[in-house]
């Protein structure tokens, strides 16, 4: 990778040199001040008065630049416009196509545009960060908060490229207007947008897309498995490498594999106090024996997150068989009366966990063209096993015996499972093609060798990587004695992932941890949901475990409708910050709702305020994970203790403290279980929001 002061002079457009950030001034500096004050030459109030009008001086330059060139542009555009209503009356097909080239001149010039404000960006972020970290001082805080939220904010020119939009709709609208349609020159208003095939705008609507972070519902869903998305590849090599590691059947094996652990998390919820109590136990027993799982897998991520680094093939194997036989003693505990046979059962089934190696394969093995929709696919086939799991639970209400094995509502979602996994296992050791680990070093070599600067003509390539991402750069080469790294480790291992729980825990900035705090606190709340339905609803309802089925399945099914709307819709009108303060808030307001306050307690309160818990979670799921993936370093989107690692730690410890309260809340009597189990979650929202708060001006 290339240090970002050196990237930033390589892809600078050459005649508007002078209008980029002046970044190795501003570091020089930064440096300056340092020195300044240890002398005492000046103090940190003007210090910081200096900076700052320095760096509004920069961004002034930047944006009267970027106004410039967007007038430049649409003045361009209007010219066209009035060639094109003149060709609109007497059509010429050589005129129309010298036409439409010159909309794509523009629309190159628009992406040139683009990276101008994306490169000035970074800078504006990296230089903020070099300044907090030397001065250790939250300046960021607030130069970001007293710039974007003024009313003659130019920040946001920069940050939100406001007054572009407009250039890029009306490119996008001429072009698109000017396509062949089978001879038919309709609005692309009454064409579906899948009709607009142009290059040119599907690079537009890239750059567009990664530079203000907006998403559809595909990438949006794809968040929710926080899975690092890598730069495209620049070269027919690198491309050639990921195709030869990628193989679809494999993929699809770890997309049922990630189902079926769902389907066998969720399946036992509706009948596990029904089982407690035929084995001698009390109902609310139900929270140890669905958290018993989740224990065994705060074990099992860290195994199988170091074994995919030589294998993925035998773990999901060593998964299978774990699996089924965890299975087997969670169906045979009823007819050998031990409660403790049902709890191994669950714990096998835990220590089978194998959604690292899932995450894994689709971060490592696929490529980067198809990885969001891989991505995504992980998190519907997650979304699908846990609304299933209620809903063959729900089914499976016979009772039976053959040759002394009983099969009954309680047992028979283990022994469904065992078959389950007994196929998948066989289907596994005929299909799954392991991928090269030569192949993999080879590509590790390529992209350590691929940090080249990139020719502005090459502008398809520059819009494959991420814009406006916290990629650790490097800086020129001429300035390495004064470069400090971003990270908090040495230079020498700023780029190499986190080798233990302690460096990953060291590169947790505040911004991270409360993500991590947040994704901790959704994670509880849905289990306590979740985990004590079937007592709850059977305490006040009288519900059976049909209608406890019936319901969980219900709230499972709402994931991927709530999260197309969010998607598609509500993530491109707010930030992600705006959304997860508001969905913490309705959260909150669903718990609060969630109390048994009066003498009575009805299906509609419990029902309704169940579905504004679990909703405004799956919300704040997807949100929470994507600016987790902006704020954590990159040094944690790879290795074994990754981002992906740590998320599902927390979630994983979430689910297995909330399932130990509702047994602990237990001895103190049913009619008590709902208030105190929710309790504790109130109480873990109300201080997610607080710790939003003190770092929402870091979120971006």
């Amino acid at each position: 990778m290339v240090r970002f002061g050196k990237k930033l002079t390589a892809d600078q457009v050459p005649e508007w040199r002078g209008y980029y950030i002046n970044y190795k001034l501003m570091k020089k500096k930064v440096k300056q001040y340092g020195q300044q004050l240890q002398q005492g030459e000046k103090d940190r109030r003007r210090v910081l008065k200096d900076f700052s009008k320095m760096l509004d001086d920069q961004i002034e330059t930047i944006v009267l630049f970027l106004l410039e060139q967007q007038g430049r542009l649409a003045s361009r555009i209007e010219k066209l416009g009035k060639q094109r209503a003149i060709l609109a009356e007497q059509p010429d097909i050589s005129a129309i196509a010298e036409l439409r080239e010159a909309y794509r001149e523009v629309g190159l010039d628009l992406i040139k545009l683009l990276k101008f404000v994306d490169l000035n960006a970074t800078g504006i972020r990296k230089i903020l960060k070099k300044f907090d970290k030397r001065f250790s001082y939250r300046f960021t805080d607030y130069y970001v908060s007293s710039r974007s939220n003024h009313p003659y904010s130019q920040l946001q020119q920069v940050f939100k490229h406001v007054g572009v939009g407009a250039v890029v709709g009306a490119l996008s609208r001429n072009l698109a207007d000017l396509q062949e349609r089978q001879g038919s020159y309709l609005s692309i208003y009454d064409q579906p947008a899948s009709a607009l095939k142009d290059p040119i705008i599907d690079m537009i609507n890239s750059s567009v897309d990664k530079l203000t972070r907006s998403t559809n519902f595909l990438r949006f869903l794809g968040q929710h498995a926080l899975i690092a998305q890598e730069e495209s590849p620049s070269t027919a090599g690198e491309e050639e490498i990921e195709d030869q590691k990628y193989h679809f059947v494999s993929l699809m094996l770890n997309l049922v594999n990630t189902f079926l652990y769902m389907v066998n998390t969720y399946i036992i919820v509706p009948t596990a106090d029904d089982y407690s109590v035929s084995l001698g136990a009390a109902s609310t027993v139900c929270g140890v024996v669905i958290g018993s799982m989740a224990v065994a897998q705060v074990f099992s991520s860290v195994y199988f997150s170091a074994w995919s680094n030589k294998s993925y093939f035998k773990p999901l194997v060593f998964s299978s068989i774990v699996l089924f036989l965890g299975n087997v003693c969670y169906a045979m505990a009823y007819d050998t009366k031990s409660l403790t046979v049902l709890i191994v059962g669950r714990l096998l089934c835990g220590l089978g966990s194998a959604r690292a190696v899932n995450r894994r394969y689709i971060s490592d093995c696929v490529p980067a063209r198809i990885r969001m929709q891989a991505s995504a696919g992980f998190v519907s086939a997650s979304a699908l096993g846990m609304a299933c799991g209620p809903a063959l639970a729900g089914l499976l209400q016979w009772r039976f015996k053959i040759y002394m094995v009983t099969f009954s509502q309680s047992t028979l979602p283990g022994w469904l499972m065992a078959v389950a996994w007994l196929v998948y296992l066989v289907w596994l050791c005929i299909s799954f093609k392991e991928p090269n680990r030569a192949t993999e070093a080879d590509d590790t070599q390529h992209n350590r060798a691929s940090g080249q600067s990139v020719d502005i003509g090459q502008v398809e390539n520059g819009l494959a990587q991420p814009l406006l991402g916290d990629s650790e750069s490097k800086q020129n080469e001429d300035d390495d004695d004064d470069e400090e790294d971003d990270s908090e480790e040495s230079p020498q291992d700023s780029r190499k992932p986190a080798t233990s729980i302690g460096s990953a825990y060291r590169l947790l900035t505040p911004s991270v941890k409360v993500q991590l705090l947040i994704y901790f606190m959704l994670k509880y709340a849905m289990e306590i949901l979740l985990s004590e339905s079937s007592v709850i609803t059977n305490h006040y309802f009288n519900w059976n475990t049909s209608s406890v089925a019936i319901f969980l399945a219900i709230l499972g099914l709402t994931v991927l409708p709530i999260n197309a709307v969010v998607g598609t819709y509500i993530s491109n009108m707010f930030e992600d910050r705006q959304l997860l303060m508001a969905s913490q808030i309705t959260l909150l307001v669903g718990i609060i709702f969630s109390f048994k306050v009066t003498s009575t307690y009805s299906v509609i309160q419990y029902v309704a305020s169940a579905l504004i818990t679990f909703v405004s979670a799956e919300v704040l799921e997807g949100v929470n994970l994507s600016l987790l993936s902006s704020v954590m370093s990159s040094r944690l989107s790879r290795g074994t203790y990754n981002g992906g690692l740590l998320s599902t730690e927390a979630g994983t410890l979430a689910r297995v403290v909330a399932d130990c309260t509702i047994t602990a809340a237990g001895y103190l009597g049913i009619g008590s279980l709902l208030n105190v189990t929710l309790l504790p979650s109130l109480v873990i929202c109300a201080a997610s929001i607080a710790c939003t708060f003190l770092t929402y001006n870091s979120l971006f």
